[in-house]
């Protein structure tokens, strides 16, 4: 039942995810070309503010717990699981106060009103996953912008969406890149969690009735032993992560 009642949810939800990436596309390069930088960055958090709200359509709340004092006059690397492109919208606009910029992969970077644009104007780096070497040069180059300009760089070290919202290993190498150009950044950890049930049935139709958690947890200092930092890192990430753990549960006990 739950499923029939995505469908009809579903398409008005993605009418007006839609109409909202085209109403903010112009909107966005006026701000950039007429105002400047400051303008384009609060374009883009009340942007991805309506596009969180558009969610409600789907009966998808959202939750955010950040008990830290984070500094505004240093760099910070954001460093998330990765569920779903829900992921992305929430950490936009609740960790505006930062100036969080992305690495995407390429494609991202044409064809998508808004997002295409901001991504290649708004500090963010695309990067071609086939690529190595002109990836680790675009991560390079935003770990030094971040470094300059005391913002934040979010990376997604995993790779790749988990689709059962089970972690995935992360990643090592560009993490250690940004944290070499950016030295005196702060790492940050923030586990998402049950981003991937709005995917459960597939890429349509979206799932209902979810509750979207984003929890931050306290930074982590630089040293010269990398690999701890990240180890320490992926731990608090995991950490935080447990809708999985509980559909596991309920399957076993349906089986039993």
């Amino acid at each position: 039942m739950q499923k029939l009642l995505a469908y009809p949810l579903t398409v008005l939800y993605l009418i007006v995810f839609g109409l909202t990436l085209l109403v903010f596309h112009p909107i966005q390069w006026v701000c950039f070309n007429v105002f400047g930088y400051e303008a384009h960055r609060k374009s883009v958090a009340l942007l991805n503010l309506c596009l969180m709200r558009s969610t409600h359509i789907l009966g998808t709340t959202y939750s955010f717990e950040n008990k830290n004092d984070l500094p505004t006059d240093r760099p910070l690397l954001i460093v998330p699981n990765h569920q779903s492109l829900h992921d992305i919208s929430p950490i936009i606009w609740y960790m505006r106060k930062w100036h969080p910029k992305f690495v995407s992969k390429s494609e991202l970077g044409r064809g998508i009103p808004s997002v295409s644009y901001n991504l290649r104007h708004g500090g963010s780096v695309l990067i071609n996953r086939k690529d190595s070497r002109q990836s680790l040069i675009e991560i390079s180059k935003l770990g030094r912008y971040i470094e300059e300009h005391h913002r934040s760089a979010v990376i997604f070290p995993e790779g790749t969406r988990s689709l059962t919202g089970h972690p995935k290993p992360f990643k090592l190498t560009g993490l250690k890149v940004l944290m070499r150009n950016a030295p005196s950044a702060l790492v940050v950890p923030v586990s998402i969690d049950n981003s991937w049930k709005m995917l459960r049935y597939g890429k349509f139709p979206n799932g209902i009735g979810n509750h979207i958690s984003f929890k931050v947890h306290p930074p982590i200092e630089i040293t010269a032993d990398l690999d701890a930092v990240i180890a320490a890192t992926e731990k608090a990430v995991v950490s935080g992560v447990t809708s999985f753990k509980k559909t596991s549960q309920t399957n076993e006990a349906t089986d039993a």
